[in-house]
């Protein structure tokens, strides 16, 4: 498939706005938590819970649907993907109450379970070897993009215009971008198809499989804090709407500088390394969190995590995907499954932390996450180094 430059450049812009959407709508539960626990009477943790169901939802449903849609036409899939993202969106803004919104919801999600994997996929299939790690981070900034304005934008609407309306953005850009992806994806984009025997090579790899789970541990950690961040700063330091919004737009700044510098560095430095260091920076926040007692002080403690937390996820998918190209595709499933899995992990051992101990007492289980997560990224790395995988030879697509 002959794919010029510029298509190319267009095709990544366009998917890097499709996953910024995705993140939007996974993040606006959590910025919105304080507006949906007072419009429908029901406790934070409760809230909670949505984000921990929708997570199971998609930590499920994306292996299951990477198998079961592997022979649509990307350019179908993800344009598809993304209606299904907005009219649910859609439909969440206008649920009169909590039960409604759950199932809601969760159905909702599942969208998100396709686009993100299968989008890092198609643009690897498109790119150069050499330059593919780049090509993935880049489309990825899509997700940091949201933490820079989804979730802080979550906040402050939620506050002062109602959740309702950050679910309906979120919706409308959805579709939007949509359009946009149909028409600039080619037609015929179709990564090797997904089967059984992909999946049991992809399982029972020890090296793989370590690599995934690095992705869930890191996930967990970072979840347990940002499920409720905003509650968190309400709470613990009486932050007002714009107080959130600020620190949440600082921390997400933050999140896009740690994505560029590792877009620019991850092809030269690898994918493994990078993720290390990531994982080691986010550790130093979580371990000085107890000193933070003042926001200024809680933003230079945030500062390391916010500069590594989406870096590292955005590197797994590079580290993945140069581990074994040729099942790429049921990689990025399976660590989109690793990253939500850990979502779920996170905002319920986050839930029970709060009811149990309070929201003091977050940080805790964090660090122990980000600790297991380090230690068995440094094996997979030196693993994969005297046992690496062996991906079966198949044709590129340039």
């Amino acid at each position: 498939m002959d794919i010029s430059a510029a298509r190319l450049r267009a095709m990544r812009w366009c998917l890097l706005w499709g996953n910024f959407f995705i993140g939007c709508g996974v993040m606006v539960v959590g910025g919105a938590l304080n507006d949906i626990s007072a419009n429908l009477h029901v406790s934070v943790s409760t809230v909670g819970h949505l984000i921990a169901v929708a997570a199971v939802m998609m930590g499920t449903g994306a292996p299951i649907m990477a198998t079961v849609f592997s022979h649509i036409d990307r350019r179908y899939l993800l344009s598809g993907a993304l209606v299904w993202y907005g009219v649910g969106h859609l439909l969440c803004a206008f649920c009169p109450q909590y039960d409604w919104l759950l199932p809601v919801r969760a159905l909702t999600v599942l969208a998100a379970a396709v686009f993100t994997p299968q989008a890092a996929a198609a643009i690897g299939l498109l790119t150069p070897l050499a330059s593919r790690g780049r090509a993935i981070t880049f489309v990825f900034l899509g997700w940091s993009l949201a933490a820079v304005v989804g979730m802080p934008l979550a906040a402050w609407i939620g506050e002062r215009l109602g959740w309702q309306v950050a679910m309906g953005l979120v919706g409308v850009g959805s579709l939007l971008v949509a359009v946009v992806v149909f028409r600039t994806l080619p037609r015929g984009l179709k990564p090797p198809a997904t089967s059984l025997g992909a999946w049991k090579s992809v399982l029972s790899s020890p090296v793989l499989l370590g690599t995934v789970l690095v992705t869930a541990l890191q996930s967990a950690g970072q979840m347990t804090m940002v499920a409720y961040s905003a509650a968190y700063l309400k709470t613990i330091f009486g932050a007002n709407p714009e107080q959130i919004s600020t620190l949440l737009a600082y921390f997400g700044a933050m999140s896009m500088l740690g994505v560029l510098l590792l877009n620019r560095w991850v092809d030269r430095i690898t994918p493994p390394r990078a993720v290390n260091l990531t994982l080691c920076l986010m550790w130093v926040s979580m371990f000085l969190w107890p000193v933070a007692a003042t926001l200024p002080v809680l933003a230079l403690v945030m500062l390391p995590w916010a500069i590594s937390g989406f870096a590292t996820s955005s590197g797994q998918q590079a580290r993945l995907s140069s581990l074994s190209p040729s099942r790429a595709p049921a990689l990025m499933s399976l660590n989109t499954s690793a990253i939500y899995l850990g979502h779920a992990a996170g905002a319920a051992g986050g839930s029970w932390v709060i009811e149990h101990h309070g929201y003091g007492a977050l940080h805790w289980p964090a660090l122990v996450w980000s600790s297991m997560a380090i230690a068995l990224s440094v094996w997979a790395y030196r693993a994969s180094l005297k046992h690496p995988p062996e991906p079966p030879v198949v044709k590129q697509v340039v």
